[in-house]
């Protein structure tokens, strides 16, 4: 086991992030701060997060099983769900307190592009990386095995393609969208995209119901495994330390149990520092992850991709220094603003806004920073000092978040 310095006590963690100034950690959510000068105790003592069977769950499962959320005053029950949409549903009505949520749900619910509209709260990044695009063995068998061979079977032997995400806003459908345009497949015009939870992903390519379909791990390793899929592409050879899972909330959770959202925070982010930790740390994640109340799959599914061992289906075998990470050092969990202003513009270059919003406005609502600075500065954990980042994509498009409009106008595919 790794040896870590002890973390302070919840107290003195919680006081020493109200020292901060509550009125501006919570002033975006038009919070009084008042709570700062009196009881740092949680408000609601049990928090229901929900969670869908995929391995960057990780952080939310762990920080219960280990009882890091005991530590800070708060009992996390994870609850099992089916799918995406029955998360958000959950969500906006207040079944869930908060969930191991897709990034473009949470901002799709805020701006009701994606069902009910509800203003909502991103706390924190869970993952980055980690995810993947099957295509079927049928289409590998072809000689369709990457995105350019994918690109050249498609123009060769028309018919409708049928690719998979996991929710119309979500990261899995905009990574889809992204990468098959990348290699100039309209995913529009060009393929069909269907909407499939991301347990239910391997028994459809199974009985042929798609060609491909983008989703997190251990689904794409579970097709290699079951023979019936290979790995074309991983999601951050599409985008490096890419924003995936988040800790999502409605505005109003944030509002109502201020020092209960902070508790669970530190709960989660601390599970992510371990998990992070070690060989050892990843391999009892992996275990724990596995069983039957949790992802309900094979250890083996899961624990060679969180380790960066990778091999496609095909023969081919490589280590993958960008594999799924929970902490990084506190880079993976900083909610940056950029980052949510991507989906948008996705969310707009695929038809799914017809209007430009304003991305960073949006983002500023959204995106919990200051209350995340708060509670990763009383841990010791270190934050960046710009909310923005910069990075190549696939196509070699570089986002930065400084031109959202231009840059959603710039694709040659869009809607």
């Amino acid at each position: 086991m790794t040896t870590r310095t002890p973390d302070p006590s919840r107290r003195d963690v919680l006081k020493k992030g109200a020292a901060v100034g509550a009125a501006t950690v919570f002033s975006s959510l038009g919070h009084s701060g008042v709570w700062a000068a009196g009881s740092d105790k949680p408000e609601k003592e049990e928090v229901k997060i929900g969670f869908i069977p995929l391995t960057d769950c990780a952080s939310v499962v762990m920080a219960s099983v280990l009882g890091f959320d005991k530590k800070y005053g708060v009992t996390i029950v994870p609850s099992k769900e089916a799918s995406w949409a029955g998360v958000r549903d959950k969500l906006v009505s207040g079944e869930l307190d908060m969930a191991h949520v897709l990034y473009g749900l949470v901002y799709g619910v805020h701006l009701g592009t994606a069902g009910p509209k509800k203003d909502m709260a991103v706390l924190m990044n869970l993952n980055h990386n980690g995810q993947a695009f099957t295509l079927s063995k049928a289409l590998a068998d072809k000689g369709a095995v990457d995105g350019p061979a994918l690109a050249k079977h498609i123009a060769a032997n028309p018919r409708e393609y049928t690719f998979a995400g996991t929710f119309p806003t979500g990261t899995h459908a905009m990574w889809m969208h992204y990468w098959l345009a990348s290699f100039g497949i309209n995913p529009l015009s060009g393929a069909k995209l269907i909407t499939v939870p991301p347990p239910q992903m391997v028994a459809n390519m199974r009985v042929g119901n798609m060609d491909g379909f983008c989703v997190g791990e251990p689904w794409n390793h579970r097709a290699i495994m079951d023979g019936i899929g290979i790995t074309a592409n991983t999601t951050q050879d599409l985008w490096k330390d890419h924003p995936e899972k988040v800790l999502g909330t409605s505005a109003d959770f944030v509002k109502k149990y201020p020092n209960t959202t902070r508790a669970v925070m530190m709960a989660v982010l601390e599970a992510g520092k371990w998990i992070d930790a070690g060989l050892q740390n990843k391999m009892k994640m992996a275990e724990t992850v596995a069983q039957k109340a949790y992802i309900n799959t094979g250890v083996d599914a899961i624990n060679q991709r969180i380790l960066g061992r990778y091999q496609n289906g095909l023969g081919k075998t490589w280590d993958d220094p960008n594999h799924m990470k929970f902490f990084n050092d506190g880079l993976v969990n900083f909610p940056f603003l950029s980052d949510g202003m991507w989906f948008l513009t996705q969310h707009k270059r695929w038809g799914l806004m017809k209007t430009h919003p304003d991305y960073l406005a949006v983002a500023k609502q959204v995106n919990q920073v200051d209350l995340y600075k708060s509670v990763a500065s009383a841990m010791g954990i270190s934050v960046p000092k710009d909310p923005m980042r910069s990075s190549k994509l696939i196509d070699g498009k570089v986002w930065d978040g400084k031109d959202p409009a231009k840059y959603a106008d710039s694709f040659a595919i869009k809607a």
